[in-house]
């Protein structure tokens, strides 16, 4: 008797139909709903700047909000990891343990100066917790983020995260927390003044979940000045901006600023493993050198996540990353400008960005929905903007080719000339 066997792709078709049906039944309708606009790809392993799909599609990785600065599966990050699976991967947390405290060292060593002591998370929002505990502990119990500003939504992460829609069903959220507008440093001199010693400034260098929102140049030292002069405290969140994605180590070397607490994640579990970590000058860090279980995790710090870190920062520091970041984002930027004014002038606002985080706004957050989709059908994953929905977001590896580079510009010009062509046959008035 003859068995048929099914072919490979209607396998992946099945197996693809039963992940969405587990989504909804134990996860999420809303990410069921979203992963069908994308036609129900699976994603099932990853190398470098790519991914592949259950059906064997190949796309580029431009997505992954900000943690594949060096790609997915950086074999000095897996080499490092593996070796601590194969030894001690999850410590007691009471004796001393080595790999914290050379991923600390290592982490230390690329952060501006001044910035020596550190607190392992897993999240990012875990970081932003930390920093907003350091600085109530410190005495500052007025918080000023700004306007489009994402920093997370555990409850102190969300208070200071700026948007309603995120804050509404969770309210009442943390007491005094201030929202100003993002880049009016008379805004904040003016908060600053009326609460001297008082306030603690969070923000970010770049605000990328706000669509790639750059402050005027100077702004960020301004900030720093004026925290100082009204004896205030600063916490810098580098969670996306940070570990080389501008072209520089962190957002704060490009103006010199020292923070009291410099927030880092995403790429510094090198694309492998779940970190985070708050790093703090010693006088921001003191109340928790007087108690060391004032704040505390039990994944706080773990080897094997400790192993990632140091392989993450030696894959940075040995292939120059930092440098390529730079020079990538420099030749991407003009490109793809230069595509978009020329394919859909009609449709995008602007087009920038700094190092490896370029973002393209369209006239309306519907039009970015469709642009996404349009690159993803012609392989390429990039990201929508969580407070600035109107614009779609790349986030590169600094791992790219050459040859890389230039699918990722065709794959942009391909989908901006589709996404005019449904711009032109949508009825008047519709969506």
């Amino acid at each position: 008797m003859t068995v048929i066997q099914d072919s490979p792709a209607a396998t992946a078709a099945d197996d693809e139909a039963e992940i969405l049906n587990l989504y909804r039944a134990h996860l999420s309708k809303g990410r069921a709903t979203l992963a069908e606009l994308f036609g129900s790809h699976m994603e099932v392993a990853s190398e470098g700047a790519w991914l592949t799909t259950s059906d064997g599609e190949r796309f580029l990785n431009a997505g992954g909000y900000g943690v594949f600065i060096m790609g997915a599966r950086h074999p000095i990050v897996m080499e490092e990891v593996e070796r601590q699976l194969r030894t001690h991967p999850t410590a007691t947390r009471i004796l001393l343990e080595p790999t914290v405290a050379r991923a600390a060292e290592a982490l230390v060593s690329v952060l501006p100066a001044g910035l020596d002591r550190v607190h392992f998370a897993l999240s990012g929002a875990e970081a932003v917790e930390t920093g907003l505990k350091l600085a109530r502990a410190g005495g500052f119990k007025r918080t000023v983020s700004m306007r489009g500003g994402y920093h997370g939504k555990t409850l102190g992460a969300l208070s200071a995260t700026a948007k309603d829609v995120y804050q509404a069903p969770f309210r009442p959220l943390v007491p005094d927390f201030l929202h100003l507008p993002f880049g009016d440093a008379d805004a904040l001199e003016a908060e600053l003044k009326a609460h001297p010693g008082e306030v603690c400034v969070i923000l970010e260098p770049v605000q990328g979940e706000g669509g790639v929102v750059i402050p005027p140049k100077g702004y960020l030292k301004r900030v720093e000045e004026l925290v100082r002069e009204y004896e205030g405290f600063l916490i810098l969140d580098e969670v996306q901006s940070g570990f080389g994605r501008l072209g520089e180590w962190w957002g704060a070397d490009i103006e010199g600023v020292v923070p009291d607490v410099l927030l880092t994640g995403k790429a510094l579990g090198g694309g492998v493993m779940p970190v985070s970590a708050a790093v703090a000058t010693r006088k921001a860090f003191r109340p928790f050198d007087k108690d060391p279980y004032v704040h505390t995790a039990t994944f706080s710090g773990q080897p094997v996540l400790m192993a990632a870190v140091q392989g993450a920062v030696r894959a940075v520091k040995e292939e120059r990353l930092v440098t390529k970041a730079m020079d990538l984002g420099a030749r991407l930027l003009p490109r793809i400008a230069e595509v978009a004014h020329r394919n859909i002038p009609e449709l995008v606002v602007d087009v920038r960005g700094q190092g490896l985080l370029i973002g393209v706004e369209l006239v309306e957050a519907g039009l970015a929905g469709e642009l996404l989709i349009e690159l993803f059908n012609h392989g390429v994953v990039a990201n929508h903007s969580m407070n600035g929905s109107s614009v779609v977001r790349f986030t590169p590896p600094a791992v790219l080719s050459d040859t890389d580079v230039d699918f990722l510009v065709n794959s942009f010009d391909l989908a901006t000339r589709d996404l005019i062509k449904g711009a032109a046959t949508m009825p008047e008035g519709g969506n």
